[in-house]
């Protein structure tokens, strides 16, 4: 895993950097089986309005399916590839369980090809394993961790990213998000041993807008760029400053606070901020 610094022969190049995917498996094509067909919706709803701004067009792809849930218990699997998944920006591994079955993970630091991993509670704390959080020790970093027992992972799933356990009590555990944020698990949620890899992601330049279409990303455009009827801060003679940012429809889009969640507040132990 590293960065691939691109010589300035265009102005596109200048300042791009890429991976040089040196931790990939070589000539391996993806296990057709685990892939879906992956609908561009261009970030419009089932009426065929805009309900997210600035999605469409972008490269063709098919979806990974991934093994979020780690439901096959006490079945040791070996590492047979580790993938490139355009979908996220961890990279993904094969895995052949001893029965026959395949399935993808997110591959965390330290997994590589030939590694045997297992979901079980009596599973070794190593990169790769899945383990309810009743049995990983307190200081342990994990990934994919889920919030409802049997609902497959939600948090710590981007590249680099990794959860801290801080805590056991009782029924529940405390565990320090990637954000900060302290939270209440239930014990028999499961977590993944390690942190996942491809932790370079952060340090990569994109050179150029036109890169950036190609993952589907369409241009933005400044609210100050924009005339009345359209922003609440277009329009005006010159530069005008002073303004609090918010978005088209008039929200504050910065340090105001979205959640809406009364169900799940009591488990929050301690802020992001």
């Amino acid at each position: 895993m590293g960065i691939k610094i691109f010589n300035p022969r265009s102005p596109g190049r200048r300042g791009m950097t890429g991976f040089d995917f040196k931790e990939l498996t070589k000539g391996v094509k993806p296990e057709r089986s685990l892939t879906e067909p992956l609908k561009n919706k261009a970030g419009r709803g089932n009426h065929g309005m805009i309900s997210v701004r600035h999605q469409g067009g972008g490269h063709k792809r098919r979806y990974r399916v991934i093994d979020f849930k780690r439901n096959k218990l006490d079945v040791s699997a070996k590492v047979v590839s580790i993938e490139y998944d355009p979908n996220r920006t961890a990279r993904i591994a094969l895995l052949q369980y001893i029965d026959g079955s395949r399935a993808y993970i997110i591959a965390p630091i330290g997994l590589t090809v030939g590694d045997s991993v297992i979901a079980s509670a009596t599973a070794d704390i190593k990169p790769g394993n899945a383990l309810p959080l009743s049995s990983i020790p307190v200081g342990t970093t994990i990934h994919n961790v889920e919030l409802r027992p049997g609902k497959g992972a939600q948090i710590a799933r981007g590249a680099g990213t990794g959860a801290t356990l801080a805590a056991k009590l009782g029924q529940y555990c405390q565990v320090r998000l990637p954000s900060g944020e302290v939270r209440q698990i239930l014990s028999t949620c499961m977590a993944s041993i390690g942190q996942v890899g491809n932790t370079d992601n952060e340090n990569i330049k994109i050179g150029k807008a036109g890169r950036n279409r190609w993952k589907g990303k369409r241009p933005q455009v400044r609210g100050m760029a924009m005339n009345p009827v359209d922003h609440p801060l277009g329009g005006g003679e010159g530069v005008g400053k002073g303004h609090h940012p918010v978005t088209p429809w008039g929200q504050p889009s910065r340090g105001y606070k979205t959640r809406k969640n009364k169900r799940t507040d009591s488990q929050i132990v301690k802020r992001r901020k």
